[in-house]
């Protein structure tokens, strides 16, 4: 998924201004203070939950003012809150680790009713069976959001030009194949990043790394940025794998290649390698979004509806195929709604792969030197652009 470049150090430096000026410019219709909040909703997201055909059905319904805001990074999200904008939001929508281990310790969102919202995870595909642990505070006693849209993000490769048993059977070292060079992309995601280029270099992303490590990653980002034919968002990527101008691309999957999937172009897969440096060995990474209620003085009722309201099959299949790029869903293990899926729209999420892919994939977590892994990127990436 992709993401800004915007450390959340050097984002910190500026929060305090940016709050200032959302609620200085009345921004999503003014301050808490100034609304009737029980017919009100604001929604941090990623895209999807923005998406018209997403919101339109519940404005009409519980005629309401819904507005969603999208962005591309969770801690820029997160920070967000951090700066005071827990007095705007009701609900907001991050990577899976972001809520169990930072907001909820943080203060910025608050427990959901256990009793309402835990029989939903009884519908979700076995994976997400209560008590669901990315769902639930560390005691295990608290739950914290709803599950939904997940899948494998690694890379991606057009199988007419590497074989997806080639690509699942080298996994990271295409990039540590002299002769890719000038073959590949990058797409622009710079936390997903951090994490590829631990990998091509041979160690896992989620621990604190030794100056070793931390070389070898300097080493590893010069040469992959260096040997990237372009660097460029998701319809880039997948215009340049369409067209043969790129064999593969760093960092992607189900979320990114789905769109030309969807196109009629199912030589463009999302790959999870065999194998890899990550915990148990595995070659891939995963991540599962969880939707929050944040801890807003004056919380909107209508936040816990809605996220009731999404848990529907007929919400949860729009959801899944919203405007943008196509996820499978966690409601998809109820059969009333894995029903709605089209044999081509499972075919765009490559369903047929993705039990095995989950199962190859560690789960999205937080780097604990990100900070610094995201400069020497940083530099990498500038250097090889001439910048």
């Amino acid at each position: 998924m992709t993401n800004v470049s915007l450390s959340r150090r050097n984002f910190m430096q500026q929060s305090a201004l940016w709050a200032a000026a959302f609620a200085g410019a009345g921004t999503l219709g003014g301050t808490a203070a100034q609304a009737a909040r029980e017919k009100e909703l604001n929604i941090l997201c990623w895209e999807g939950y923005n998406s018209a055909q997403v919101l339109d059905p519940f404005r009409s319904s519980r005629g309401a003012t819904v507005k969603a805001e999208s962005l591309t990074n969770d801690p820029t999200m997160i920070n967000r809150l951090r700066a005071g904008e827990t007095s705007i939001w009701d609900l907001i929508n991050v990577n899976n680790p972001w809520a169990r281990k930072i907001m909820l310790p943080e203060k910025l969102i608050k427990p959901l009713d256990r009793a309402k919202f835990e029989p939903f995870f009884e519908k979700m595909m076995p994976a997400f069976k209560p008590p669901y642990q990315w769902a639930m505070d560390d005691s295990g006693a608290q739950l914290i959001g709803m599950a939904q849209r997940f899948g494998p993000y690694s890379f991606v490769v057009n199988t007419d030009k590497v074989s997806r048993a080639t690509a699942e059977d080298q996994g990271w070292n295409l990039w540590n194949d002299a002769s890719s060079a000038g073959k590949y992309g990058i797409l622009e995601s710079d936390d997903w990043n951090v994490f590829c280029i631990c990998c091509i270099a041979g160690f896992d992303p989620f621990k604190q790394h030794s100056d070793d490590e931390v070389a070898k990653f300097t080493e590893t980002a010069k040469r992959v940025f260096k040997g990237a034919k372009l660097v460029g968002d998701i319809a880039t990527m997948n215009q340049a794998l369409v067209a043969g101008e790129i064999d593969f691309h760093l960092t992607g999957g189900t979320y990114s290649a789905s769109p030309a999937r969807a196109d009629g172009h199912p030589e463009i897969r999302g790959i999870t390698p065999k194998s890899g440096p990550l915990a148990g060995g595995k070659g891939g990474i995963a991540w599962i979004e969880i939707t929050s209620v944040v801890n807003n003085p004056t919380l909107s009722p209508l936040a816990e509806d809605f996220l009731a309201y999404v848990q529907a099959p007929d919400v949860a299949h729009t959801v899944a195929f919203a405007e943008g790029t196509y996820n499978p869903v966690a409601q998809m293990g109820n059969p009333d709604c894995f029903k709605l899926f089209t044999k081509e729209e499972l075919d765009a999420i490559q369903w047929d792969s993705l039990a095995e892919e989950m199962d190859r994939s560690v789960e999205y977590d937080i780097v604990p030197d990100y900070d610094k892994l995201l400069d020497i990127m940083t530099a990498a990436k500038r250097e090889a652009s001439g910048g």
